[in-house]
């Protein structure tokens, strides 16, 4: 399963707009992962503060 470090997450949510099993999802405007995350790593890709790891 995915990682979110929130220090370096910058709210921009592009990880939310590019899951596609909708695992991502905003909560107080952070991103959380629940259990439909596949490990594909296109949220990883999409992160522009490199915030994302497995």
């Amino acid at each position: 399963m995915i990682k979110i470090d929130e220090e370096k997450c910058m709210r921009c949510l592009a990880c939310v707009s590019v899951c596609p099993t909708g695992a991502l999802e905003e909560k107080d405007g952070v991103p959380v992962v629940n259990d439909k995350c596949t490990d594909c790593g296109k949220c990883i890709e999409a992160c522009p503060a490199d915030a994302i790891s497995k």
